[in-house]
């Protein structure tokens, strides 16, 4: 016998039913179930079983957590739960049958619930049951093969495939998704075209032929309009709203694709519409903080995320709460966080609430980074590397983990293990970026050639990925520096200073290289523009006012530097020397004399201060044995305001009025000092200017931001740098600022211990996926 013909048909089984329900005897066709049969079906069942236990352990043995905003009738009571799961069928099938108003986004309030029995949409779900009923019916007591074939094959590719996501035996994540309708409307096309079969056999051929004619025309149309819905995030959730007014995921979306192209003013009316759509989505008032806070409005922000929090379920005792919460609404203890860790005050706030979210799920690896983040503000390094080692305990191959170690061994001093965190990151990630930059910069300080050459190609690494970042530049040019490349390090900062016309350690650097290479007049242009975006930079005024008096001559600009220099720090005895000198250059004699002594008041230690005082006073003496008329002796006892450079009035008043010099020397030793005025210069403190490299935000959101937005600022690392050298006598024997000699400066290298970059989840505002597309 044929094996087609030992098959069993669904015919054959009626007429079994009916024979014996009437008491007669029917016999089965010989052989209707093999024994291949039988092993095809074990070896369905085996492979089923095994996808079923291999997706449990990818998803870590546990369900996906989904909350009431996915699928509102999952924590519906009975019967609530089953009228609508069973009205959904029929909303399915209508789909199928007349795709009119499509949406990219079912959930949430799309389809409200069928509370009741009396509920007239009872009626599309008993008209749906009654569909499918009668087709397999026909399929059941048809005796013709072929047509029940088709029908059964229609159904089966209609309703099987649409099982696993039709609630009825489990909840999903969603109310519908109009993809999972992509296989059962197989089985809908065969059924539909064995209809246009039946209908061309009975009716009129050419009616029928017109009819399916009109069905693919207006369908043709229908999918040609729905392809520009497609177009953009923007387009295809605006097409959505325009079919529902109840889903807040989609007001969501629309602010999403809004916020995505920096429309923020806009993105905030959709995400508030959201919010007043469904009041208690965590979701949305997430996205409303996560908006004020680029809008620079942070209290609105905080009572956003605060409302949002507010809105977590509470743990019952007992209770597991990780598995009722989803993991995504986490995000609002870490936004909150990073928002109130802006206020320094308020560390150990944003530390509890990182804590918080670390106690609801021990596996979240954000929070561990974010609160290490913290605890090394709070220099608290120790507690920092303990949670950084934890978070390896969950995600042992997450570079930026391997990075902040990284960060806080240096922070600890700890250079060759922070290196070794830093490489270690490398090796996980070569393409970190801020691992590449700062194990560079840290290769670079420990000083030896062998180590710098490996700094320079982490650093061309990160040029060849983004030629426009200045850093690499500068980093660049410092390292061509020790090499004593003047040349190419001029190149470098120059590129440097041509990206970022503010950076602030570019500028001054490039400056210093150019004054020390003895091109003090191209020096000029770039340390006025550093004092332009950096007013308070003190090193930058004292090397321009050296350059004013010594190159260019202009008196009244080097004054200008130094008073400035006295307002942002008025003990600044370099400062406060070089504008003595100013008076001594301009003839004020008495007032420098006063200048000088308030100096050496200030630094009794600074021998030079002292020499020039008493050449000072020398020649006011010798001027007062001149004629009077003197126009000389007018300027030099001409009368002054001593607070200019911090002086009393009360001493300046008492001197002019007792025509003496304070702490004048016998004449015998002022002689001997009058031609003697040697180079003794007065270092610029390095530890004057904390070294941050820069650390502007990026556009792109997987770029590894700085922990701290901190203003470059040149490094101490170097030693100190003789911006402004104390003067030497010259033929008149008065105190000259004169230029630096040739090696007597060192140039400001960034340390990574002061400007470590944090990965990208510090700081950042998180996204809740949750009111994303299903």
């Amino acid at each position: 016998m044929a094996l087609a013909d030992a098959q069993i048909r669904l015919g054959d089984i009626y007429h079994l039913a009916r024979s014996m329900m009437s008491g007669k005897s029917f016999a089965l066709p010989t052989g209707w179930w093999p024994h291949e049969a039988s092993r095809r079906l074990a070896v369905l069942c085996v492979t089923t079983v095994a996808l079923l236990f291999a997706r449990l352990q990818i998803m870590g043995s546990q369900l996906p957590v989904f909350t009431r905003f996915d699928n509102p009738a999952s924590v519906a009571v009975t019967p609530v739960r089953q009228l609508s799961y069973n009205y959904l069928v029929s909303v399915n099938l209508w789909l199928l049958l007349f795709p009119c108003d499509l949406c990219c986004d079912w959930t949430m309030g799309t389809v409200p619930l069928v509370e009741s029995f009396t509920d007239p949409r009872n009626l599309a779900t008993l008209g749906a049951y009654t569909m499918i009923g009668v087709l397999a019916w026909v399929a059941f007591i048809e005796n013709h093969r072929q047509k029940s074939a088709v029908v059964v094959m229609g159904l089966a590719f209609m309703i099987l495939p649409f099982l696993p996501a039709s609630n009825l035996f489990f909840p999903v994540g969603f109310v519908i998704a109009e993809r999972v309708l992509y296989m059962p409307s197989m089985g809908f096309c065969l059924l539909v075209a064995y209809g246009f079969h039946l209908l061309s056999e009975r009716w009129s051929r050419k009616m029928t032929w017109c009819c399916l004619g009109v069905l693919l025309l207006t369908h043709s149309i229908k999918t040609y309009h729905r392809n520009a819905d497609w177009e953009s995030e923007y387009s295809i959730f605006m097409s959505g709203l325009k079919v529902n007014q109840r889903n807040a995921k989609l007001f969501n979306n629309v602010g999403h694709a809004l916020e995505s192209e920096s429309r923020f003013e806009e993105a905030l009316q959709f995400f508030h519409k959201a919010v007043s759509v469904q009041e208690d989505d965590v979701g949305a008032h997430i996205n409303v903080g996560r908006t004020y806070n680029h809008l620079k409005m942070f209290k609105e922000a905080e009572q956003a995320y605060l409302k949002a929090k507010s809105l977590l379920p509470k743990a019952k005792p007992g209770e597991s709460y990780q598995a009722r919460i989803a993991p995504n609404h986490l995000n609002v203890f870490l936004n909150l966080a990073n928002l109130i860790s802006k206020n320094a005050t308020r560390l150990e706030e944003a530390d509890l609430l990182y804590r918080q979210a670390i106690s609801m799920r021990s596996d979240y690896t954000q929070a561990y980074i974010n609160r290490g983040d913290i605890l090394i503000k709070l220099n608290r390094t120790k507690e920092a590397q303990e949670v950084y080692e934890r978070a390896l305990l969950y995600d042992s191959t997450n570079p930026d983990i391997y990075y902040n170690l990284g960060v806080v061994f240096l922070e600890q001093g700890k250079a060759s293990q922070a290196l070794a965190y830093l490489d270690k990151a490398l090796e996980f990630d070569p393409e970190h970026e801020q691992a590449l930059l700062n194990s560079a910069i840290l290769l670079q300080e420990l000083g030896r050639p062998e180590l710098r050459k490996i700094a320079r190609e982490r650093l061309l690494k990160l040029l060849a990925k983004d030629e426009t970042n200045e850093r690499v530049h500068f980093n660049l040019g410092m390292l061509a520096m020790d090499d004593r490349n003047t040349d190419e390090a001029e190149n470098w900062f120059r590129r440097a200073v041509h990206l970022k016309q503010d950076f602030r350690s570019a500028l001054f650097n490039l400056a210093l290289l150019l004054a020390d290479d003895h091109r003090p007049l191209e020096a000029a242009p770039f340390l006025n523009q550093l004092v332009k975006y950096h007013p308070d930079h003190i090193k930058g005024l004292i090397l321009l006012g050296d350059i004013y008096i010594n190159n260019i001559k202009d008196l009244d600009a080097a004054e200008n530097c130094y008073k400035r220099i006295l307002q942002l720090d008025p003990v600044n005895i370099q400062g406060l020397h070089n504008l003595c000198v100013v008076y001594v250059e301009r003839g004020k004699l008495l007032q420098a004399q006063d200048c000088l002594t308030h100096a050496h008041d200030l630094a009794p230690g600074e021998e030079y201060i002292g020499r020039h005082l008493q050449i000072v006073q020398t020649r006011i003496n010798r001027l007062r044995q001149s004629p009077d008329g003197n126009r000389e002796k007018e300027i030099a006892f001409a009368e002054y305001d001593p607070t200019e450079f911090g002086g009393s009035s009360v001493n300046s008043d008492r001197q002019q009025a007792q025509g003496e010099p304070i702490a004048s020397l016998p004449q015998q030793e002022q002689e001997q000092h009058h031609h003697e005025l040697p180079l003794d210069p007065l270092p610029v403190q390095g530890n004057d200017d904390p070294v941050f490299l820069e650390s502007e935000s990026t556009k792109n959101p997987q770029t590894y931001a700085a922990g701290a937005n901190a203003p470059a600022e040149e490094s101490s690392s170097g030693g100190s740098s003789n911006a402004v050298s104390s003067s030497n006598s010259n033929s008149g024997g008065h105190p000259r600022v004169h230029q630096r000699s040739e090696g007597t400066s060192s140039y400001h290298h960034t340390h990574p211990s002061q400007h470590l970059h944090r990965p990208a989840t510090i700081g950042q505002d998180l996204d809740d996926p949750s009111s994303g597309m299903s």
